[in-house]
């Protein structure tokens, strides 16, 4: 959660914060007053306890003929002391109740407002021009025998789906293609769990606002994760970190899970809404001063594997109100779809500063010997939607499909997707 002594002593900042987001500014008064309270208890059961260990000396020393009243006396200060600690106890869960109401708070530059108010940074390459009326992502994929969405429905049920033939080829390329770009930038690869428990679900942020994005099993009292991310910040659960070399980074490796609940109607056709997807998620622990540059970091591998895909993108700086509740600053970047005649986000990379760390308990040592909260960032490296901007980017007018060259030794050398030739009944029922 937030840092409580930047709420003391900076409300006014976390106010702007909320206010840019589009969220609550009353809860950071709220919790100012949670604090004070908080703290007053806590001291009111230090004084206590301080008064019932002096006076347990006291009766130590005293002569056999006073100890009996004294005893009684001491009774009485255990008594009070026990229920000071829980009325501390109590102001403490209070003030975590509230303050897990304030998000992050965002870094200086970030745009104010919805969705709709982000700030493109930067684009490369040209949108593609076709002198042919250019296919969508889905019929090149049934043209190529890549994709079957009917028989994903028949399964599992609406946005799931098959890729088959070369369409899981070309899944498994761009993730291998992730990887290899992970290890060459020093990335631990991880293959994680995809279930996790409550406590690790909710400190990365999770839940609350995107608690109806989420898959539960009641039964396990597990949920199932939507990105890696999750699992890799839970890595380091309550742990004292090392990071006076380098940060620590690994590349996570995992099934993905969302319900895309509140998205009724919206890309409903194709894989580029679905409910399961593969994804390589990069995670870094890293000193707070040196996250803004990390962030940097990640962003330039993203644009380095879009790039040696030949698939036009743009950056943009995600408004406030945006970001979810964890993320003090996001870069999305968004590749060209020429079907659609718009960008659509490939990537996503966030810096959620020290607020994962707190809720987790995850710090460093500092030069003066005490623990502090580390930072945390996260960035996709590849998933299965980057098929979609490939098969559109790269299609020819017979239906074929150009694999882009860094692509090409993932595939066997595989230079061109060529359509399935037609065979009678073949279709799905």
């Amino acid at each position: 959660m937030i840092d409580p002594v930047l709420l003391r002593e900076n409300p006014d900042l976390l106010k702007r914060s909320q206010e840019a987001r589009g969220d609550s500014v009353e809860a950071v008064d709220a919790a100012l007053v949670a604090d004070a309270e908080r703290r007053a208890s806590i001291t009111a059961f230090e004084d206590l306890r301080a008064a019932q260990n002096l006076f347990g000396k006291t009766v130590a020393q005293a002569p056999p003929e006073e100890k009996k009243a004294l005893v009684a006396e001491a009774r009485g200060l255990a008594a009070g002391v026990k229920a000071a600690g829980v009325v501390a106890a109590e102001a403490e869960e209070r003030f975590t109740t509230i303050a897990k109401t304030i998000a992050n708070p965002i870094i200086d530059g970030v745009p104010a407002g919805d969705e709709a108010n982000f700030v493109t940074l930067r684009t490369h390459g040209e949108t593609p021009v076709f002198d042919f009326e250019p296919r969508d992502h889905l019929e090149l994929g049934e043209l190529l025998g890549a994709i079957d969405m009917p028989r994903g429905a028949k399964v599992s049920g609406t946005r799931f789906y098959f890729l088959k033939g070369i369409g899981a080829r070309l899944e498994i390329a761009l993730m291998n293609m992730a990887l290899d770009r992970a290890l060459t930038a020093g990335f631990v690869p991880l293959i994680t769990p995809t279930l996790v428990r409550p406590e690790i679900m909710d400190g990365t942020g999770f839940l609350g606002e995107h608690n109806d994005e989420v898959y539960y099993l009641p039964g396990d009292d597990l949920y199932l994760t939507g990105t890696s991310e999750v699992a890799l910040a839970g890595y380091h659960k309550d742990e004292i970190l090392d990071l006076s070399d380098e940060p620590l980074r690994y590349a996570g490796w995992s099934t993905c899970y969302r319900r895309e609940a509140g998205s009724g109607g919206k890309d409903t056709r194709g894989i580029i809404r679905v409910h399961q997807f593969q994804k390589l998620e990069m995670f870094t622990y890293v000193l707070p001063e040196n996250a803004e540059a990390e962030h940097d970091r990640l962003v330039a591998l993203q644009e380095g594997m879009l790039q040696s895909l030949g698939l036009s993108y743009r950056v943009i700086d995600v408004a406030a109100g945006d970001l979810g509740s964890s993320a003090a600053r996001k870069f999305d970047i968004e590749a060209w779809v020429p079907t659609q005649g718009a960008y659509r986000e490939l990537t996503s990379t966030s810096n959620c500063t020290t607020y994962q760390a707190r809720r987790l308990d995850i710090r460093y040592r500092t030069e003066t010997g005490k623990t502090s909260p580390v930072a945390t960032l996260n960035g996709t490296l590849a998933t299965t939607r980057w098929i979609v901007a490939i098969l559109e980017t790269h299609q020819q007018a017979d239906g074929s499909v150009r694999v882009p060259e860094a692509l090409r030794p993932y595939l066997g050398g595989l230079e061109l997707l060529e359509p399935l030739p037609v065979k009678p009944g073949s279709a799905a029922k």
